[in-house]
Order: C-alpha cells, then structure tokens, then sequence
C-alpha cells in the first residue's frame, strides 16, 4: 500500500533521528513527516543508556580535540542544555544530571601538556579550573590518596565543577518524539518495521519495508553504520568502508563523584579511559571503555554480520588501510592489548592497571564487567584518502536523499546535525526554516515565525 506522499522520512529511530523529527516538527512549515525504526521502541541500539558513555561532550575535557572542534561541539552540547531546561522540571531531571569532570594528567609529562592547553582554553571556556593535586583530592579524593597518602605521581586536572555533564539519550530520544508528536504536523511513527529498499521515483523516493510502501520527497538516513549500508545498495558512497569497533566496560564500587577522563593518545584513535557515574546504575563507577574492532553494525546481533562483510568492501585498498594502523606502534599495541583484553583471566588483571591510572587504590575484586553494556562505532575508511575518518561523517549526493554516520560525538552533537539537516533540506525542498532557536537564547513555547 501507498500512502500519500511525506515531505521528509527519516531511517532510523536514535537520538540523531529523533532529533531530526523533532526539529521539522517544530522549526518548518513541512506538514508531513515521518520516521521509521526496526526496533519496537525508539533509541534501541546506540542511544540506549547502556551503550554509551552517557557524556554531554563540550570539547573542555576532551584533549583529542582542537581548540576549533571543542568550540563547535560545545554549541551542539549548549542546544541539548537548552533543550532539556525548558522541559517540567520531572522530565528534565530524567534526563540530564549534574556531576564535576575533569581530565586528569598523570606525570609530568601529560601534566605539562594540560598546563599548556588550560592557557589556550580558558579563554573560551570560563568555567575551567587548573587543579593542582590537594585540589583534586577535595573534589575526587580516592584519585589521590592511597591509604590515606598522596600518590607520588605528579597530577593536575582541567575541571568544569558546575555544569550539566551527564545525559540519558534513551530519554531524550523518546521525549523528541513526544515533542514532535505535540505539534500540529502529521508525525508519523512507525516502529518494528525494518526498511527494505529506498529507491528514487521521478524526483521522490520510494520507502519500503516489510509492511508498506511510502514515498518521500527527502529521505535522511540515520542509522549507524547501517546508513552506509543503505547507501552502498543505492549506489552511493563508495568510496567508503568501516570499521566498526566495540567499547567494552567494568563496574567497580562508587570510588568516583564524577566523571574523570585522562589524556587522550593523539596516536590513537580511540578514547582514552575514564570513569563515570553511570546514571541507571546508582552507587556504581563504570570504566571504560575498551576499544575493539568487531565485525558487527550492531552490539550482540549476529544479524548483522552479513551487513558488515556487505559494507566493508574488503580490497587491496581498504586491506592496505588496516595495515598502515597496524604499521603504527601506538596503535598495534593498543589494538593487541585490547585483544587480551577479551582473554579470560587475564582481561580484568590487565584493565585493572589501566584503571589504577584514575583510582590507584582499586583492587581487582573491585572490577565487575559490564555485561550488556557498551555499542558499537562505526568510522569510516575513506578508500580514495587510504586513511579512517574519525568522528561523524555524511554522504550527500544533493538530490534528496543524506546519509548520517555518526559515531561520538555524534549524540551530544544531535541537534546539531539536525540543523545541518534542516538546511539541506530547506536549500532541496524550499521550505521555510526557522533557525533563531538554534543561533540564540529563544524559549521553545515562542510561537513558531515559519509558513
């Protein structure tokens, strides 16, 4: 069956799909939109709670970012602040949580480097301290104290004490959705209903999965690596591969009262290890994560082992990419570590040194490992540059159709990317956009200035 025609569908039910929902519902005049999700619920896979490192990214912490990228993340993440504060107080506090974090340099080394980066930083982010060692002990003590002495290491921390840091995506997901549906648009959800094949017809594009067949005049894809999937059957993208890769992580007792990350390697192109509070799991510290590449699109779903091997593409190119990885020492180790990291026995000995970098007092019948809990990345090889891309990427062949890939910070970047969207879509479709929300301070009941 046919339906009448949507403006814009959207593939793919996670907070970057439910953000998108959520904006042509309330920022344009488009009167039909819907999307669609495999799962039975909205935010099943990365964006569940549980799959992620449940951080609001703002680029203060982050060392593997420049100064220019921590600046731009940190719009996206004001958007999500934003967002969720005009939300009733109840919905609000579900979903964002306020805990101190900071980045933790270990030696004098890693100390020099964050000295230098606090002097170019702060001039921009001006709520970060430069935390000597006492100072970190009366804000996360056991990262100090051994036994009630100072470990001999040289320390210092970058630290934002009084900021939202924390965020359930699940939550935010689904309350997109509700959002969406509270405006007088046609919203349509429609879940565990897996897409079959997108097909352009004339100057739209035919929809269909196992239930119906609809047509759009802009279809986005936001799927995970499953978007690069979508886009290989229609012939796009190509030049892309991936690498998808696995975070694993542990629970050990409450040792920490906030998020506390360390240097990233810039050699690496994997996060470093931090500790978190993990908001549905109370008076636990999770850490992580461990980073391993997985011939999976998805975390535990075997299914999808043939979509894999369909999107790598596996050839001399792409073979010749994992090769120069593993050409870079940095990058061999860390790779062969993570590897024993999945030997029994040895896996919680080993990440127990890692740990110890944060809290050097755990012990290993303080490590827990998380079962269930971690997802799954998807980057990118660009086989024409013969190099991985990191963090998000699009594929926009600018006739109708986008596909977004968006590993971290692709989340906190969610409205974000939702902007980008609207204003292709709005430079396709010739829409009105009403972009003041996401340029200033505007409340979200303000009327809407479009159509």
């Amino acid at each position: 069956m046919t339906n009448s025609p949507y403006d814009v569908v959207i593939v793919g039910g996670g907070v970057a799909g439910t953000a998108l929902l959520y904006a042509l519902a309330r920022f344009t005049d488009l009167k039909r939109v819907a999307l669609i999700e495999k799962y039975a619920q909205v935010a099943a896979v990365n964006s569940r709670a549980t799959n992620n490192s449940q951080t609001i990214h703002c680029g203060d912490i982050e060392t593997n970012y420049s100064l220019e990228k921590a600046l731009k993340v940190r719009q996206s993440a004001q958007l999500l602040v934003r967002y969720a504060e005009q939300l009733p107080a109840a919905q609000r506090d579900q979903m964002i949580h306020r805990f101190p974090k900071m980045v933790l340099g270990v030696g004098a080394e890693e100390c020099a480097f964050l000295r230098h980066r606090y002097e170019v930083f702060k001039p921009h982010f001006t709520q970060m301290q430069l935390l000597e060692k006492s100072q970190i002990a009366a804000i996360e003590p056991h990262v100090v104290l051994v036994d009630g002495r100072e470990r001999p290491e040289e320390l210092v921390a970058l630290a934002v004490l009084e900021d939202y840091t924390a965020i359930n995506y699940g939550v935010l997901a689904q309350s997109f959705v509700e959002q969406a549906q509270a405006s007088d648009k046609t919203v349509d959800l429609k879940l565990g209903n897996p897409v079959q094949t997108i097909e352009p017809i004339g100057d739209r594009y035919r929809v269909t999965t196992a239930t119906e067949t609809m047509t759009a005049r802009f279809v986005v894809v936001s799927a995970g690596g499953h978007s690069l999937l979508f886009a290989h059957r229609m012939g796009i993208g190509l030049e892309y591969s991936c690498l998808p890769v696995a975070g694993n992580f542990y629970f050990t007792p409450q040792v920490l009262n906030g998020k506390v990350y360390t240097v990233q390697n810039d050699k690496l192109p994997f996060a470093a290890i931090h500790g978190d509070p993990d908001i549905t799991v109370p008076g636990k510290t999770r850490f992580g994560p461990t980073a391993l590449p997985l011939p999976l699109l998805e975390r535990n779903n075997l299914h999808t082992l043939i979509d894999y091997l369909e999107v790598l593409k596996l050839d001399q190119t792409v073979a010749g990419v994992l090769l120069d990885l593993l050409k870079v020492g940095d990058i061999r180790n860390y790779i062969l570590k993570n590897i024993a990291f999945e030997v029994p026995m040895l896996n919680r000995r080993l990440f127990l040194r890692d740990a110890r970098k944060i809290v050097p007092s755990l012990q290993l019948a303080d490590l827990e490992f998380a079962q269930g809990i971690g997802g799954v990345r998807p980057q990118l090889i660009d086989r024409s540059q013969r190099q991985l891309i990191l963090g998000q990427a699009d594929i926009d062949p600018g006739n109708g159709i986008r596909f977004n890939i968006t590993p971290s910070p692709g989340a906190t970047t969610c409205l974000g990317n939702a902007e980008q969207n609207l204003l292709r879509i709005q430079e396709y479709l010739g829409c009105a956009f009403d972009r003041s929300w996401f340029t200033a301070d505007q409340p979200l009941d303000q009327p809407l200035s479009v159509g």
